[in-house]
């Protein structure tokens, strides 16, 4: 099933020179595990609809959760992590996907069954 990775990065004012490599570096890391950028957040326009602006999205899609964990624990990404986690603060969850026949109507019945009360 279809994994994402998404980060929640904090730009600092001013953009460390081994950010702009880690920026320069990081796609050729993904790319052999079958990951792609869904979002790039750094430049691009974004609309906050609710809440405060966190920071820049990053969102890369991989084909499993495997291949996520691959690449992250890779040789190639764990060399240019600190260029980025040094100079910019930020969070990153690996997430899965939901089936093309996911229905939320089924997960709120499901809840709501598990947290009605008992007669």
């Amino acid at each position: 099933m279809t994994a994402y990775v998404i980060a929640v990065l904090r730009p600092t004012a001013t953009v460390h020179p081994d950010v702009v490599t880690y920026i320069e570096r990081v796609q050729s890391t993904f790319e052999p595990f079958g990951g792609r950028f869904l979002v790039h957040g750094p430049g691009r326009p974004g609309e906050w609809v609710e809440g405060e602006r966190l920071g820049d999205i990053v969102m890369v899609e991989f084909p499993d959760l495997a291949a996520a964990h691959a690449w992250y624990a890779s040789p190639a990404y764990q060399e240019i992590l600190p260029l980025r986690t040094e100079h910019m603060p930020g969070e990153l969850v690996f997430l899965e996907g939901v089936p093309a026949a996911y229905d939320a109507t089924r997960t709120a019945a499901a809840i709501r069954s598990a947290t009605a009360p008992e007669n």
